[in-house]
């Protein structure tokens, strides 16, 4: 968020704890993209904040549920107050547990396949409404088809990543049919927890469907090894595909990652080395 709308965010944030009873002295961002999460003390909430036209918070603060209920390693909204999606100054604000982090190392690859193993397992028995990971790859193929949009993105980049973008797109949408479920969309180690609890996911805005390997290719490579029955040839394409999408966001002129275009640069790397 820009630095004035992040103040507003975190302010709407502990106005919400606040009127809920939950006692707020201090407020920590702990991450800032499109929304905000903020660390609440001495409640020890985290709240996460959206602004009202981007949000998709009520599905996220519903699916958490089901998925707890269904036995998933997902971190679930805080027992302390409803479960529910509160709006203050153009901002949706919802509040979840607080879990710190018990390990400063990287997870253990076949710990965190079966964490994800047992989330998709959790997964195939609810039936909700979410996009087709397909969805995703055609928003890239716009970005990379709008010079307006990519206006830095050169020519022969722009026919290298609508290429892939096309190409492995049908191949991971063809060959992954069979077996597609509902999937986290974004796994990565940034969405993994270790806490006192066991490895949690966080972050279940970027539900969609698809098979697992879409999932798998935003773990680490080693996690493939460690989870069952993967086809290797689809996974191999998957991580294809969710390279050439991350590319293709970092090139939008609107992206405000950090050290974004060096990213996308890199990206295009990957990708020419992948195909040559």
């Amino acid at each position: 968020m820009q630095a004035a709308d992040a103040r507003r965010a975190v302010r709407a944030a502990v106005s919400v704890a606040s009127s809920l009873g939950l006692p707020v002295d201090d407020a920590t961002v702990l991450h800032d993209s499109n929304k905000l999460a903020v660390r609440l003390r001495p409640c020890d909430v985290v709240a996460r904040v959206a602004p009202v036209a981007q949000q998709v918070a009520e599905f996220e603060v519903e699916l958490a549920q089901q998925l707890v209920r269904a036995g998933c390693p997902v971190a679930a909204p805080d027992p302390r107050v409803e479960p529910r999606v509160h709006e203050r100054d153009g901002f949706v604000v919802t509040l979840w547990t607080h879990h710190a982090s018990v390990t400063t190392g990287d997870i253990a690859p076949a710990d965190y396949a079966d964490a994800l193993a047992r989330l998709h397992a959790g997964m195939r028995t609810l039936d909700v409404p979410v996009p087709h990971l397909m969805e995703r790859v055609q928003r890239a193929q716009g970005f990379v088809a709008d010079r307006e949009r990519t206006p830095e993105l050169g020519d022969a980049d722009r026919v290298l990543l609508g290429d892939r973008l096309r190409d492995v797109g049908r191949f991971v949408s063809e060959r992954g049919a069979a077996g597609e479920q509902l999937l986290h969309g974004e796994p990565h180690p940034g969405n993994l927890l270790a806490t006192r609890q066991g490895l949690l996911f966080i972050d279940l805005e970027t539900c969609c469907r698809g098979p697992v390997e879409f999932d798998l290719a935003h773990a680490p490579d080693a996690v493939g090894a460690h989870y069952p029955g993967v086809d290797g040839e689809l996974l191999r394409a998957c991580r294809l595909l969710v390279q050439a999408v991350i590319t293709s966001w970092r090139w939008d002129r609107d992206d405000r990652f950090p050290d974004g275009r060096r990213m996308g640069v890199e990206g295009l790397d990957r990708i020419r080395a992948a195909v040559t």
